[in-house]
């Protein structure tokens, strides 16, 4: 299978005095999972929404396969979404939720039973959504997305409401779709979850693009180094005084936590200047710090209300 590229072009939406979403712009690729973040109110939900058609942008494009979402030919086996995880009569079953579904999609019994067991609800196909748990509604919002075999998937903060084992199962539902040639794209605020997931992440701050790219390149640029030392306080002081000036971070009774130079650097600075280490390691960039740094002081959006 091959998925469709999504385009986002300079996209904004206002809604009477607020602009939900400033002048956006971002491809997601097929064959990848694509994270989605951003505090609440960043613009998330309103940018998915505008994806499928939901909401009509103020200006700007959003693009499926080069296409507008209402203009594609058969946009349900195109484009599988999940934006809400209560939507089903409460009085029907899941099977018969799926059933009258797949009969607008034209799709058989087979496929039915086929999502089913593809989400993990076989013991509950039969159960009236109505007594789902949040984390069964999720599975049944799933299942409702997989009906037409789509090429893409739009996903809104699909854990919600998952135990541990289920949100393992959707950490590898997620790579299996995308390593099938889907595009998945899946809006979350839980990062550690997304950093075990995504390949790519594109991160937004009131309504405006503030980062994105491959997880792995942003990551490596928020790998630091940890030096321990009985000299704490003269090793801060040495490279306090480099023609290079690292970030430096006090950690504990007698670490540092070291940015912008290396574990070589740093070590042969000690060893000339006599300076004692305990301790000296790449540590890995945590995604939950690249958040609240890129995200913390983004000013409002500006300007006038459209006409």
């Amino acid at each position: 299978m091959t998925g469709q590229v999504l385009e986002v072009r300079n996209l904004s939406k206002w809604f009477g005095q607020v602009r939900a979403v400033d002048d956006l712009t971002f491809d997601v690729a097929p064959g990848r999972v694509t994270g989605f973040l951003g505090p609440n109110g960043a613009g998330k939900t309103t940018t998915l929404r505008c994806l499928l058609g939901l909401v009509s942008p103020t200006s700007g494009d959003v693009l499926i396969g080069g296409q507008r979402y209402r203009d594609l030919d058969h946009p349900l086996r195109t484009v599988g979404a999940v934006l809400e995880s209560s939507s089903f009569h409460p009085g029907r079953s899941a099977r018969n939720h799926l059933t009258y579904l797949a009969q607008a999609l034209g799709v058989g019994p087979d496929r039915v039973r086929d999502v089913i067991a593809m989400v993990g609800m076989q013991e509950y196909a039969d159960r009236r959504a109505g007594g789902f748990s949040l984390g069964m509604r999720q599975r049944l919002g799933l299942a409702q997305a997989m009906l037409g075999d789509p090429e893409v998937l739009l996903l809104d903060e699909p854990s919600n409401g998952l135990d541990p084992g289920g949100v393992a199962w959707l950490r590898g539902f997620l790579r299996t779709l995308a390593a099938e040639g889907r595009t998945v794209l899946v809006s979350s605020h839980v990062l550690g979850e997304v950093q075990q997931t995504a390949d790519d992440i594109v991160l937004l701050a009131r309504g405006r693009l503030v980062t994105r790219g491959a997880l792995a390149d942003l990551e490596a640029a928020q790998t630091s180094v940890l030096v321990r030392s009985t000299d704490r306080d003269r090793l801060a002081g040495l490279l306090a005084h480099q023609d290079s000036t690292p970030a430096v971070e006090a950690v504990g009774g007698d670490g540092l936590r070291i940015a912008g130079w290396t574990t070589d650097e740093i070590g042969r600075l000690a060893h000339r200047e006599g300076v004692e280490l305990l301790e000296l390691s790449n540590q890995p960039g945590a995604l939950e710090r690249l958040f609240l740094e890129l995200t913390t002081d983004v000013p409002a959006p500006t300007g006038e209300v459209p006409a």
